[in-house]
C-alpha cells in the first residue's frame, strides 16, 4: 500500500492530537505511542489517496475497504487487529473533542485471532537455563540474577531492564517493577533470585563497573556502565537457552513459565493476574488452558481407571 509522503492538515492535526493523548494522557512509553501511530499514519494515507482530506469525511465503509485492502495484502491476523485498535483509538479521540460529528470506528468488528497458547518450559528446563551462566565471572553473575529475576517475578523484559537498584529490597525479598502505563507493582521473589541479585549487585556489579566511566543507577548493566538494553537481555537469556540444550528461549517465555507453574501450584487466578500485572483478567486466564492440560496429564498418571 503506498502512501503519501504528506498528508493533509487535517490528518496531521489528528495525528499530532493522538501523538499528546497517548503520551500525556494515557502515559505511554515511546515506543507504543510511535506504534500507534504508524498504525493511524497508515490509515490517514489511505484515506488521502482517496481524495479524504479530513477525519470527519470518514464512513465506517471507508474503514472496512481499509481493513480488507490490508487482508488482501497479506496482514496477519494479529496485525489487522492491532490496527483495528490503533483507528478505534483516534476516532474515539477525535468524536470526544468534537473533531468528528460521528465515531465511525464505534461499531467495527475487530477481526477474532486464533488463540496462541504461551510457550512455558518445564520446571527442569528452567533449572537448566538458570544453571547455565558461569557464576565465577562478573557478567555471568549478571546473567544469572537476571535469569532468576525473570523467572521468580515474571517480569516482562522491559520492566527487568528497567529495574534499578533502589529498586530491590533483598531484605523483605520484593522488587518494584514498573509495567505498561508506568504503572508499578511490588512483587516477592524466591531465595534463590535474591541470592543471586545480592552476589551480582554485591559483588560482579562493582567487578564489572570497576573500569567504567560512568555508573548508573540500573540494576543490569554492561562494562561501560549503561543499562542493558531490551535486545542484550533477549540475547542474554537464548545464549544460554542454547548451551542449555533449549531453542526458541525469550524472556517472555520466562514469564510464561511462571505464570503457569504458579496455576499449577495452586496459586489463584487473581493473585497471579496481578503479579503479573495485568489488567484484564481475561489476559491472565489464557494460562489456565495451558494447567488444564497438566490437571489431565496428573489425571491419567495417577487414577487407576482413567
Amino acid at each position: 500500500m503506498e502512501l503519501p509522503e504528506v498528508l493533509p492538515p487535517a490528518w496531521q492535526d489528528a495525528l499530532d492530537e493522538l501523538a499528546g493523548h497517548l503520551a500525556d494522557e494515557r502515559g505511554l512509553a515511546p515506543r507504543s505511542v510511535d506504534a500507534y501511530l504508524r498504525d493511524a499514519r497508515q490509515l490517514a494515507g489511505f484515506c488521502a489517496g482517496f481524495a479524504i482530506t479530513d477525519p470527519d469525511e470518514v464512513a465506517p465503509l471507508v474503514l472496512r475497504r481499509y481493513l480488507a485492502a490490508l487482508h488482501a495484502e497479506g496482514y496477519a491476523r494479529a496485525s489487522l487487529q492491532r490496527k483495528t485498535t490503533a483507528l478505534r483509538q483516534l476516532f474515539a479521540l477525535l468524536a470526544r473533542r468534537d473533531r468528528v460529528d460521528v465515531d465511525p470506528a464505534a461499531r467495527l468488528a475487530s477481526p477474532k485471532s486464533a488463540q496462541r497458547l504461551p510457550k512455558a518450559l518445564r520446571p527442569a528446563q528452567v533449572e537448566a537455563l538458570l544453571a547455565a551462566p558461569d557464576v565465577d565471572t562478573p557478567r555471568g553473575q549478571r546473567d544469572r540474577a537476571l535469569l532468576e529475576l525473570l523467572y521468580a517475578s515474571g517480569a516482562r523484559v522491559g520492566e527487568a531492564v528497567g529495574l534499578d537498584v533502589d529498586g530491590v529490597d533483598l531484605a523483605s525479598g520484593r522488587v518494584r517493577l514498573h509495567g505498561k502505563g508506568d504503572k508499578e507493582r511490588l512483587v516477592p521473589l524466591g531465595e534463590p533470585a535474591c541470592v543471586a541479585l545480592e552476589r551480582w549487585i554485591g559483588d560482579g556489579r562493582r567487578r564489572l563497573l570497576a573500569e567504567a566511566a560512568t555508573a548508573g543507577p540500573a540494576v543490569f548493566c554492561g562494562v561501560r556502565g549503561g543499562r542493558l538494553s531490551d535486545r542484550e537481555a533477549r540475547t542474554i537469556v537464548g545464549r544460554h537457552a542454547r548451551a542449555a540444550g533449549l531453542e526458541g528461549v525469550s524472556p517472555h517465555a520466562l514469564r510464561h513459565s511462571y505464570a503457569t507453574h504458579l496455576l499449577e501450584g495452586g496459586a489463584d487466578v487473581r493473585a497471579v493476574q496481578e503479579l503479573l500485572g495485568h489488567v484484564a483478567l481475561q489476559t491472565t486466564q489464557t494460562y489456565t488452558h495451558l494447567t488444564q492440560d497438566h490437571v489431565r496429564r496428573s489425571y491419567e498418571r495417577a487414577h487407576p481407571r482413567a
